[in-house]
């Protein structure tokens, strides 16, 4: 994975795995990746508990919830939308390669966050996430932009700080 991004030999932390999401995020992008290259009004099949918008981010805050455990959730969230997405299309896609690219930020990422077991997190979240896995969740047709959108503004409602990318 690290020679696929051009990193050093060293492993990037988080914040430097979250930068380069940003990076590979741009509205360009997925603009380009996500709407342009699928046909309109285009949706994907995702768990009701696949949709993490900043309101529920919000939410949780209200309750205490602590800001590791929704970084947590977010990952979680947002690596089972991508595989969602991936998952629809076939390898001569477009888009194949971009989503192929941020699934290997993700997987990175989730190294960094193996780490933490869900009973470290609150019962909340681990709930969640344990729903994130399961066949029994209801279902929602979203467009795939909407997902990366999604994934962007949350990450960027938990990383803004202890990242400092000087977003304003």
């Amino acid at each position: 994975v690290l020679a696929v991004l051009g990193l050093e030999a060293a492993a990037p932390g988080e914040c430097e795995l979250t930068r380069l999401l940003q990076d590979k995020l741009q509205y360009e992008m997925r603009l380009q990746y996500m709407k342009h290259y699928f046909p309109i009004d285009y949706t994907v099949q995702v768990q009701y508990e696949e949709v993490l918008r900043p309101s529920n981010i919000t939410h949780l805050r209200n309750r205490a919830v602590s800001e590791m455990a929704l970084r947590y959730l977010w990952f979680h969230v947002s690596s089972q939308a991508m595989l969602r997405i991936r998952e629809v299309l076939p390898e001569k896609h477009p888009s194949w390669r971009y989503t192929q690219e941020l699934c290997q930020l993700f997987d990175a990422l989730g190294k960094e966050y193996s780490k933490y077991r869900q009973t470290d997190v609150e019962a909340v979240v681990a709930d969640l996430v344990k729903l994130l896995h399961s066949a029994e969740s209801r279902r929602k047709a979203v467009r795939p932009k909407a997902l990366l959108d999604n994934c962007l503004k949350v990450m960027r409602m938990l990383y803004r700080a202890p990242c400092e990318w000087g977003w304003g």
